[in-house]
């Protein structure tokens, strides 16, 4: 072997830092070498051996780099690169060939890790519909969108982000529809990001939010293909983010949250009474709790005499006022919460149904806490999960009201939900109105908010969108 040859490779093993998943293969023939560097733990090793080494071990004639690129190797994606860029092939899951005979490199695509089987998302299950959710793969989750979506306009772009982790990042689109500002607004924000790691999609979504330190969501994001399509036949761009079965999808309204993937498999009419329940529910959430507390401490005039009699009755001799009692139950199922997160699944749905239970009831016979506001808060906490992807925002939204109904009372209350709706309607995700399309008003897009329509029904795609192509049949 060239002396040459032999310090080109042990420079790029030193570079690697002689990683010990590091892995080379030396051939020799009729005075010629060839040295193939690559990473064990990232290629597919079988295909190695049947797709690169069996044909250089068996080709009769002299070595070149035309005849090695066209004639002998077996693999779909060969490619000529430059010096400069051996390193990051390598780490990419490429194969390296190098040869003393031609100062050309050549790259051999035969990149393959463990990949989950797309299976039915937890966050997302169904009773009729795909049950398919995306993986942590990004070449398989842009597989299950080519499935749904058979058209040449279907765009992926993909960047590299990280100086560390180098994650790829694929924006798709469906060219004709979704707005050109928006694919390169959002190109923009993804180029300025200079972090060291992207290691989740939430890592991104910081970056593309139009007010990153809001506490409302700005971003969509789904698991399952199905609803990524529809979202980008909406005029939607997909960021999908390597490592992450997490989508992210702009703009995004509020409204898409109050919707369900199982509402576009069953009778609309059934769908639009489920969202007007999820509406409610959102309400209930919100301000169950502090409104509880403030007809005890500033309204009890209002209450039913019957039910203002229940409360006297059970809150009498108890150590803490009204206030305190509902946010120490509140930070209870709060704490309970957070324990059935973090224990194995097996162990959690055990503590928090035990512990709710058990704390609930000995809480009342102890005289700590009354009957009416453990049902108040649980209420409360049950109807969060109407509308699970935005349980994170209304649980603040619960503490904060929590504290305006025991400082202000109703007034508190209805001043807070107005200053809510109002900031709400400054909010602009890419050019369009987060409470769209109720504020403003856009008449067309009302067949499938609160209340839903049948697909037969819905001949224009949304207008909110301000897409290039608004007709869809």
């Amino acid at each position: 072997m060239s002396n040459f040859l032999l310090q080109r490779v042990e420079d790029i093993k030193q570079e690697l830092s002689n990683s010990s998943d590091m892995g080379s293969r030396i051939f020799k023939k009729d005075g010629q070498t060839l040295a193939l560097l690559f990473l064990k733990s990232i290629i597919n090793q079988e295909l190695l051996s049947s797709a690169v080494y069996f044909p250089l071990q068996t080709f009769e004639k002299k070595f070149t780099i035309e005849n090695i690129n066209e004639t002998i190797l077996k693999c779909a994606d060969v490619q000529e690169i430059q010096e400069s860029e051996i390193i990051n092939e390598i780490l990419n899951g490429k194969v390296i060939i190098l040869a003393d005979f031609d100062e050309k490199v050549l790259s051999l695509d035969l990149y393959q890790v463990p990949v989950r089987l797309p299976s039915e998302p937890p966050t997302s299950p169904v009773l009729q519909g795909p049950r398919e959710g995306f993986v942590e793969d990004y070449q398989t989750n842009m597989t299950l969108l080519r499935r749904r979506i058979k058209s040449p306009d279907l765009v992926f772009k993909t960047i590299e982000i990280g100086s560390l982790s180098q994650t790829k990042v694929t924006i798709c689109y469906i060219k004709g529809i979704a707005r050109q500002d928006i694919v390169e607004k959002v190109k923009d924000k993804l180029k300025r990001i200079k972090i060291d790691g992207i290691l989740d999609s939430y890592y991104v979504l910081s970056f593309l939010e139009e007010r990153p330190n809001s506490l409302f969501k700005q971003i969509g994001n789904s698991e399952k293909p199905d609803i990524v399509s529809a979202k980008m036949l909406e005029g939607k761009v997909a960021i999908i983010v390597d490592n992450s079965p997490i989508v992210l999808t702009v703009p995004f309204i509020f409204i898409e949250d109050l919707q369900s993937s199982n509402d576009y498999y069953t009778n609309h009419h059934y769908s639009s009474f489920v969202r007007i329940i999820r509406v409610v529910g959102l309400l209930i959430a919100i301000i169950a709790s502090g409104f509880y507390i403030s007809l005890q401490l500033y309204h009890y005039n209002i209450i039913p005499l019957n039910f203002l009699i229940t409360i006297a009755d059970t809150t009498q001799g108890l150590p803490f006022t009204p206030f305190l009692e509902i946010l120490f139950i509140f930070l209870l199922f709060q704490i309970l919460y957070e324990v059935s997160l973090r224990l194995p699944s097996y162990l959690g749905l055990a503590t928090s149904v035990v512990g709710a239970l058990i704390l609930g009831d000995t809480g009342v016979k102890a005289g700590l806490i009354s009957p009416p506001a453990v049902i108040i808060v649980a209420l409360s906490k049950i109807a969060l999960y109407t509308i699970p992807e935005q349980s994170s925002q209304i649980t603040v939204l619960q503490f904060l009201f929590i504290i305006i109904g025991g400082s202000l009372g109703l007034a508190g209350i209805i001043a807070g939900m107005v200053y809510i709706v109002n900031y709400l309607n400054t909010i602009d995700s890419y050019g369009t109105p987060y409470l769209a399309p109720y504020s403003p008003r856009i008449p067309r897009d009302l067949n499938d908010a609160v209340f839903a329509s049948s697909p037969s029904q819905q001949k224009y795609r949304p207008k909110t969108f301000k897409t290039q192509d608004e007709v869809r049949k």
